[in-house]
């Protein structure tokens, strides 16, 4: 006879590579987002939808993504995470920074 035992442990964090995600994003001001933090895992496919306030561009660092956006519409960006970071988002014409999407391998 043979037994077996499965000991399952979750760290927390039960993502899976390869998944596609969505985050709505809304600037206010052209200094704040919310939510701040967006969290990928290498390989996912991402999708970023950000509406505004205001017009100007919002630029996604290390992926080097711009969204051009205008007053009260949806602008999205799809892309393949394939870079490790914490990328910076920041609103373009100010550079001031916005948020992060961590992407974790």
């Amino acid at each position: 006879m043979v037994v077996g035992v499965v000991i399952y442990a979750n760290s927390g964090n039960s993502h899976t590579r390869g998944h596609s995600l969505s985050f709505d994003v809304t600037v206010s001001g052209a200094s704040r987002m919310a939510p701040d933090t967006l969290r990928a895992t290498a390989d996912d496919t991402v999708t970023i939808n950000v509406m505004s306030d205001q017009d100007g561009e919002v630029h996604l660092h290390v992926y080097d993504i711009a969204f051009e956006l205008k007053r009260g519409q949806i602008t999205s960006r799809t892309f393949k995470a394939d870079k490790t970071c914490t990328c910076l988002i920041e609103w373009e014409e100010t550079s001031t920074p916005l948020g992060n999407l961590i992407v974790s391998p």
